[in-house]
């Protein structure tokens, strides 16, 4: 009987044990997506990036603000991401949420914006295609083939007073290596409105073809 007693008591504490360990061990952190790239050239103010293929969803928006039309085309973004899909797929957050401007002198309805979300590498066109947005969302998915893209990384909210002076930083840099005008530029936005320091963005530039290097598509 008393070994019975001990063996119960035993246990009793092992158990314990366990269910203490259990309760501080780390639960393990979610992983935002993001496309996988390569740094070719590196330099104190920017980098030349190599990227494999990326798809995104998209969502143009005509618009006189970055901010504005970022926010916007988010939106319709955000509810093809929580179902508004033929298939009612929720989709995790991935980063970044890339800002491309598209800016034309003739215009008179002010520069085109276009926001896209990455999407997974397991959504192939082919094999297993991203479900079809709905329609009154008037999203389109864009495949890019891999390439080259000069990065500038700069911190705080990405806004109006900065992402053009934050492109003319990158135009002058690259200015010094290779010529080529360089108006059209994307801002990429790593972290969510609600985490208000230690922010993460980058100013993209897609027109390197003056760039040459090894592995660099031409």
């Amino acid at each position: 009987m008393e070994r019975l007693f001990a063996l119960i008591v035993t246990l009793t504490t092992a158990l314990s044990y366990v269910n203490v360990k259990c309760l501080v061990l780390p639960v393990p952190a979610y992983t935002i997506e993001s496309p996988q790239f390569k740094v070719i050239h590196l330099e104190s103010d920017f980098e030349i990036r190599l990227y494999k293929e990326i798809s995104w969803m998209s969502a143009l928006v005509h618009g006189t603000s970055f901010r504005n039309s970022t926010k916007d085309g988010f939106h319709r973004l955000y509810q093809y991401l929580h179902g508004a899909n033929l298939n009612s797929t929720q989709f995790f957050m991935t980063a970044p949420v890339l800002t491309s401007v598209i800016t034309s002198s003739t215009s008179t309805h002010g520069s085109a914006y276009i926001v896209r979300y990455y999407m997974h590498p397991k959504y192939d066109d082919k094999t297993s295609p991203p479900p079809q947005p709905a329609a009154e969302l008037n999203l389109q998915l864009d495949k890019w083939k891999s390439r080259c893209i000069a990065v500038r990384k700069f911190g705080g909210f990405a806004a109006d007073d900065n992402v053009e002076r934050e492109r003319d930083g990158l135009v002058s840099s690259l200015g010094k290596h290779f010529p080529g005008n360089k108006y059209n530029y994307s801002i990429a936005q790593y972290n969510s409105s609600k985490h208000p320091t230690g922010r993460v963005n980058e100013v993209w530039i897609m027109d390197v073809s003056g760039f040459t290097t090894e592995g660099c598509p031409v």
